[in-house]
């Protein structure tokens, strides 16, 4: 029991690093997140458990966190943009800070 824990652990440690390591080509990271998140819940729901059960239960709650945490991730990346609401035109920075424009900057 106790080699199947430390399996676990070291595995989970080392995808952990993939995980937040900085991708190379991607800019979507949900389908990365949740590919990693999936193992790992995997793995870790099959040592603790020691049942397939266990695995595909941890497998599915592992991937759709890490979808989650993937998805929030591809967020940051998102460059500024002009949008419009209504009659009027805003533009939205990096952060997240949105500023009302002028109008012809929409088009």
């Amino acid at each position: 029991m106790l080699l199947r824990v430390c399996l676990a652990a070291s595995l989970a440690v080392g995808l952990a690093v993939l995980a937040f390591s900085p991708p190379a080509f991607a800019r979507n990271n949900t389908a990365r997140g949740a590919v990693i998140g999936g193992a790992t819940g995997a793995v870790i729901g099959g040592a603790v458990t020691g049942t397939g059960r266990g695995a595909l239960v941890g497998g599915a709650v592992g991937a759709g966190t890490g979808a989650v945490i993937g998805n929030n991730r591809s967020r940051r990346n998102v460059r500024s943009y002009y949008f419009r609401r209504g009659n009027s035109c805003y533009f939205r920075d990096r952060n997240g800070r949105t500023v009302r424009v002028d109008r012809r900057r929409c088009r």
